[in-house]
């Protein structure tokens, strides 16, 4: 089997200049949709077109292992270009790109271009998007349709950069005559629903298909440059007339977007090689696009699109200015902070007494939150338990008053001991008492020691400490 095939990239109805780049051919086709605003994401794109199209012959044994290879060089490339240019820094571009071998197609991919295969009217997705909004699709958060307007459905979790090594999904799928493979940046797969990409990529050629979904992209509003690159996987018997055959080698391999321009000498790039069919730059003094030679050249609108600007005035001035703004922004809010800080309040711990404080539990370095407003009589080891280990850990208060109102509170909840039981007194014999007969009837019995009364009754027990706050129980 054979590709029949046909790319067209359109800059779009909002964008200054078109950062994406396509490829097709008989062996491969390419879309990368570069990512960096004034880091000149055209550039990567461009030069990641550049790198890939060497695939553009009869694969290998090992199509996957060379298309892998092949994204890697394109990270080293662009990771050349950013040493050599630092102002190229924070430059990026995805990439999808298919390798076909007559009966099978190698898949490369990085980012949120996508890959779509239609087989009898059905379409489906071959790729994932890499990007913040996938994930929540994924997880069940979002569905398809609120990504398209999520706010952060232009966050790409995954690209070629030249500084974080690109980690391509890569697969093979088997093709059969009929199918169509449809390659698209997010200028059309964002505004365009699976349903109104399955009815445009049927119709017609492959030509027709290619023109009817970018124009139809631009009508559903895209804010993008717009690039698709479609392919029928034809029947090769050896019975394609003439008429096929030779419009086939006029057409040749195919450069759209930023390649494109790279090619004619626009961007930084190689000189365009002869198999692509695409014009050369022209260089005879013709006015018109590219030309040298008269009023033409400085009248091109494309020539005034990607013509380098001058520096801009009084930079630093500028860079000043924004500093002490943000400077001045910062001491408002900090000021602001600070004053709410020191409109609250709460109850803790000062030593061993309770207290109400003013300001707030936080360290700052440098700078005091939270002072004491007014220490009470209460101690903490007089309340019960759970109430110390509220006041140790700070009760908060929605005002001073109410700070108040929680230390009476407090106070209530400290409770007087019970008193202990005083022993009875222990007694001495009493005179009365009846004593054994003595020997001698007419001597005093003899006490030992001090044995008066006063002397034999117990000690007394010492009074208890009672808590200068507290409220009998019951």
């Amino acid at each position: 089997m054979r590709l029949s095939y046909s790319a067209l990239s359109d800059v779009g109805r909002v964008r200054r200049d078109n950062q994406d780049s396509g490829y097709a051919g008989p062996h491969l086709l390419v879309i990368a949709d570069g990512v960096g605003g004034s880091a000149r994401g055209d550039v990567a794109s461009s030069q990641t077109v550049e790198v890939l199209r060497r695939l553009d012959e009869p694969p290998g044994e090992d199509p996957v292992g060379s298309l892998a290879g092949a994204i890697h060089l394109c990270h080293d490339r662009i990771a050349e270009l950013v040493a050599a240019q630092p102002e190229l820094d924070g430059t990026s571009t995805t990439v999808t790109a298919l390798v076909f071998d007559g009966a099978r197609v190698a898949v490369g991919h990085v980012g949120d271009s996508r890959g779509y295969l239609l087989r009898e009217g059905v379409l489906s997705q071959l790729t994932t998007d890499h990007t913040f909004v996938q994930s929540l699709i994924d997880e069940g958060r979002i569905t398809e349709d609120e990504a398209r307007v999520h706010p952060h459905r232009n966050l790409i979790l995954r690209a070629v950069d030249g500084v974080h090594e690109p980690e391509p999904d890569v697969f093979t799928l088997d093709v059969a005559a009929g199918d169509r493979i449809l390659l698209c940046s997010d200028g059309a797969s964002g505004v365009l629903s699976h349903d109104d990409l399955a009815r445009l990529l049927g119709d017609g050629t492959v030509d027709h298909a290619t023109v009817t979904l970018v124009s139809s992209a631009l009508d559903a509003g895209s804010s993008d440059n717009v690039t698709v690159v479609v392919a029928d996987v034809v029947a090769d018997d050896g019975a394609a007339d003439d008429a096929d055959t030779s419009a086939a080698a006029a057409t040749g391999a195919m450069l759209v977007g930023a390649a494109a321009e790279s090619a004619r000498g626009r961007l930084p790039g190689l000189p365009i090689s002869p198999d692509t069919g695409q014009l050369p730059a022209v260089t005879d003094g013709a006015p018109g696009r590219g030309g040298q030679g008269g009023s033409g050249d400085a009248d091109d609108p494309e020539e005034r699109r990607y013509a380098p600007r001058p520096p801009r005035r009084f930079l630093w001035l500028r860079r000043v200015a924004v500093l002490v703004v943000l400077a001045l922004a910062l001491g408002v809010i900090g000021t602001a902070a600070y004053r709410w800080t020191q409109g609250q309040y709460y109850v803790g711990t000062d030593g061993e007494a309770v207290a109400v404080f003013r300001g707030v539990e936080a360290e700052v370095p440098g700078l005091t939150l939270r002072h004491v407003e007014e220490t009470s009589e209460l101690r903490v080891q007089d309340l019960p338990e759970a109430y110390a280990r509220q006041v140790e850990s700070g009760i908060g208060a929605s005002s001073l008053e109410d700070a108040r109102d929680i230390v009476t509170r407090l106070e209530r909840r400290v409770e007087c001991p019970e008193p202990e039981p005083e022993p009875e007194p222990t007694r001495s014999p009493s005179a009365g008492a009846t004593r054994s007969p003595s020997a001698d009837p007419t001597r005093s019995p003899t006490t030992r020691g001090s044995a008066s009364p006063e002397a034999s009754s117990t000690e007394e027990p010492q009074p208890t400490e009672t808590p200068a706050l507290c409220t009998e129980a019951g």
